[in-house]
Order: C-alpha cells, then sequence, then structure tokens
C-alpha cells in the first residue's frame, strides 16, 4: 500500500463503522480517571496561553471535544471520516465538527491554543508522523500546547473487521520515547510524559500520554 493510501483506507473503515463505534464507544471516557485526568491537565495548560481555541484532531464521535467545552474551552473537532463527523454534530449539538486531515490542516499559523490528538496519530505511517508534528507546531500559538494519546508498542495492528464490516484500518502502537523525542525535534517542550498500564477492559498494551508545549 502506498503510504497515502492509509488516509483513504482509514477513512473507508470509519465512515462504514461509524454509527456502531458511536454506540460501543462514545462515552469510553467515563470510566477512566487517568484519561480524564490529563484530558482537564491539558485543558489546564491551555487557558494559560493567550489563544485558548483549541483543535481535536481525530475527533471520532467528538468524546474529547465535548469534555473540554464543558471545561469552559472553545474546542472544535475534525476528522478524516464524514460519517463520523455526523456522529459527533449528532452527539455534541451545538459544537463545530469539521472534515479534514492532520496531514494538511486548514487553519491559519499560529491561531490556536491548543492541539489535541487524542489516539489519532495512531493511524499515521512512521515516516509522515515528523510532518504531522510540524502541522501540529504550525497551527498552535507561541506557548500552545499539544496533547498526545497512542497505544505503547512495537508492531502495528492491522483491523480488517469491524462491527460486521470488512475494512483495513492500521493501528501503529508506538513507544513514548521515540514521540517524546520527535516532538522536541518539531520544536515542542515537554510538559508531562505519563504511561499508564493496560486497564483490562479491552486493552492489550499500556497507553501513553504526552503534553508539551510550543517553545
Amino acid at each position: 500500500m502506498d503510504h497515502w493510501d492509509f488516509l483513504s483506507s482509514t477513512r473507508d473503515g470509519y465512515d462504514r463503522t461509524a454509527a456502531a463505534y458511536a454506540d460501543r464507544f462514545h462515552h469510553h471516557l467515563d470510566d477512566k480517571p487517568v484519561d480524564l485526568a490529563m484530558l482537564d491537565a491539558f485543558a489546564g495548560l491551555v487557558v494559560r496561553t493567550p489563544n485558548i481555541r483549541v483543535a481535536d484532531v481525530g475527533c471520532g464521535t467528538g468524546a474529547t471535544t465535548g469534555r473540554f467545552a464543558r471545561l469552559g474551552i472553545d474546542a472544535f473537532g475534525i476528522d478524516l471520516s464524514a460519517n463520523m463527523i455526523a456522529q459527533a454534530r449528532r452527539l455534541n449539538p451545538g459544537l463545530e465538527f469539521q472534515v479534514g486531515s492532520m496531514t494538511d490542516l486548514h487553519i491559519a499559523d499560529g491561531s490556536l491554543g491548543g492541539v489535541c490528538a487524542w489516539y489519532s496519530i495512531i493511524h499515521i505511517p512512521d515516516e509522515l508522523l515528523p510532518g504531522v508534528l510540524a502541522e501540529f507546531h504550525r497551527v498552535l500559538a507561541p506557548g500552545g500546547v499539544v496533547l498526545l494519546a497512542f497505544q505503547v508498542g512495537s508492531e502495528p495492528l492491522v483491523l480488517t473487521s469491524a462491527f460486521g464490516h470488512d475494512v483495513h484500518v492500521t493501528y501503529r502502537r508506538r513507544q513514548a520515547d521515540l514521540v517524546e523525542a520527535l516532538l522536541v525535534k518539531a520544536g515542542f517542550r515537554m510538559c508531562a510524559h505519563t504511561v499508564r498500564q493496560s486497564d483490562g477492559d479491552g486493552e492489550s498494551t499500556p497507553q501513553a500520554y504526552l503534553i508539551a508545549r510550543k517553545a
């Protein structure tokens, strides 16, 4: 597969499963206190920036976008899948959502206080991840904050079936230290580096959360 074909295969997989995904996962944060603590810490850092608008990139059903809104953050969501955006709008009335790709954000330079990529860089091929982090850096104002969440590991998982649909979606697990090094190289200063163990509820790997500020 050409490395840009991941966009169409990822989009197609989520388009096919959006409704079932929303039913299964929209409230996944309700019983994850560590995850919520990381989201709240990110929001707390964002409100200290001159511009507090946050892009929730790869927002899915908008669960994290809604969390930020309830914390008083001016947040909007972006997702590759039009069907997932439709679910996000249904589940979060009044919030802004748009179709787009983190590889090419249609956002002005230096216009955001925060970028959240909550389990969405997991679909980015390794060779394209530095460019995505550079794109996050571009759209953030000086002092702006980025939050990354992803599964820890060395081998990717390729999903070929989900919710009764044929799909081809690759989940790339990464070592947290390597991603931190890429953030620093992209011009970020680390604020937090947290890895929690699998909670045993459908998770098979540790989970990483990195928060960094545009230097």
